[in-house]
């Protein structure tokens, strides 16, 4: 992964988590461009995790990559349980959700966003 990512350049931002998240093993990586959908964020970063042991790795993973390059995460939750299904890191620009096979074929975020381009990590 490039290490010199500009972090002001939020589609260079959303694609490198979302190489992140498939090189951890992050499962049908999806990065939605929101831009022209709604207000609050630009990017979706969606993948499906396979254990909580692979949401809480991934979840790592995240977190030190944008402690690395400085990017603010704005909400992530605290403690996640075992049960828990579907957890989110705001970042404002780029909202990364990592969620079970379960969850995402329940929810399915691309489909109910199916105008928004898909970006390839």
């Amino acid at each position: 992964m490039d290490d010199t990512l500009p972090v002001n350049d939020e589609t260079a931002l959303a694609r490198a988590l979302g190489v992140l998240l498939q090189e951890h093993k992050g499962g049908d990586v999806a990065v939605l461009d929101m831009r022209e959908l709604n207000g609050w964020t630009d990017f979706f970063v969606i993948a499906t995790v396979s254990s909580h042991t692979h949401l809480m790795g991934l979840l790592r993973h995240v977190k030190d990559f944008c402690r690395e390059r400085e990017v603010e995460i704005l909400r992530g939750r605290r403690k996640i349980a075992p049960e828990d299904e579907w957890t989110l890191i705001d970042l404002g620009t780029v909202v990364v959700h990592l969620m079970t096979e379960k969850s995402r074929s329940f929810y399915e975020l691309e489909r109910l966003w199916n105008t928004a381009p898909v970006i390839r990590p």
